[in-house]
């Protein structure tokens, strides 16, 4: 068993749920449930978040745009989940507009969100914090693509440098493969990584702040294929999905605690961001452990990895949201902690 600590729930105290005007934002922020014809699944994630807001009865404010923030708005604090804006670096506008207007908001500064959301600068933080992590290249867009930037490996996969949700993710065996790969995502206008496949099964490594970055229970996907690429269509359910795979608890004593370790020593370098995930690939057969990325600010649905992993240390997603916003509060100095 790995040697989490208890983490309490937090609340906010009932003057602060009318003091504080709180602009929720995310792209199906005014959806009113349901699966999305091109965003599948997202669209009932934020409609989730939206209904237990409003179950905490918070003074709530709902916005689907940028715009919202283009002028000061009516609002105290912001809960940004527009983060795939449909365009590069769309993470970090909201921060930035909040920052103009001195609001607060729930995540890190942009600067953090960019580095966390670049995930070949963000291998380079792990390396910098000694946890192991594959080979990689990043063929930024505009730079020249040579065959002499590769990592060895018999099989590639290439993806967009800040995707999400494996948007835009393929496979190769060769070099015009990785070339053609890579042009294709030059072509939509993002930097492409390029990594050799690492065999293996996910661990997630699940974390939010209550004085710093605290460890959720830790998580596994076991997979019947692992050496199937998981698409963005399949993550979002707008494709069947024929692979058996569960998310299930994690806390073998062989690799748990080595997991464990790295993940805190990576979540430092990271903090404040309030909420995220640490991405870990598994080979049992080896016993290699590789950082994979981090995602901060990443997808709060009950039916996904942190609010999985919360409800794992006794949380229900009230109780999730809650505790976020009220660290987040504290942080920012609008109740007292």
């Amino acid at each position: 068993m790995t040697n989490t600590p208890a983490i309490e729930p937090l609340t906010i105290p009932d003057e602060a749920k009318e003091r504080i005007r709180l602009l929720f934002m995310a792209k199906h922020a005014l959806w009113g449930g349901g699966m999305h014809p091109e965003d599948g699944n997202h669209a009932i994630y934020h409609h989730e978040v939206r209904t237990t807001l409003e179950s905490l009865d918070l003074n709530l404010r709902l916005a689907d745009s940028y715009n919202v923030l283009f002028e000061r708005p009516d609002a105290d604090f912001v809960f940004p989940l527009l983060n795939r804006g449909g365009f590069l670096n769309s993470e970090m506008l909201i921060p930035l507009l909040c920052n103009m207007h001195r609001i607060p908001y729930i995540g890190a500064i942009p600067f953090i969100r960019g580095l966390g959301d670049d995930k070949s600068v963000s291998k380079l933080v792990a390396v910098h914090a000694g946890v192991p992590t594959a080979p990689w290249f990043c063929y930024r867009r505009g730079a020249p693509v040579e065959e002499k930037d590769l990592p060895k490996a018999e099989r590639w996969v290439i993806k967009p440098n800040a995707s999400s949700a494996s948007w835009g993710i393929s496979d190769a065996f060769d070099w015009p493969g990785v070339v053609n790969a890579i042009a294709n995502i030059h072509g939509q206008g993002h930097d492409a990584i390029v990594e050799p496949y690492l065999d293996g099964y996910d661990v997630q490594a699940a974390f939010i702040s209550v004085n710093g970055p605290k460890a959720l229970p830790m998580l596994i996907y076991e997979r019947e294929d692992t050496q199937k690429l998981w698409t963005y269509y399949e993550k979002r359910d707008l494709v069947p999905n024929t692979e058996k795979a569960t998310l299930k608890r994690f806390d073998e004593p062989e690799f748990a605690p080595k997991v464990q370790e790295m993940a805190e020593r990576l979540a430092r370098e990271f903090e404040p961001f309030d909420y995220g995930r640490i991405e870990f690939r598994l080979d049992r057969k080896t016993g290699d452990i590789n950082f994979i990325e981090i995602n901060l600010n990443c997808n709060l649905w009950s039916e996904k990895v942190v609010a999985k992993s919360a409800a794992a240390a006794g949380f229900s997603h009230a109780q999730l949201l809650e505790t976020i916003l009220a660290e987040a509060y504290r942080r920012n100095g609008l109740i007292a902690g």
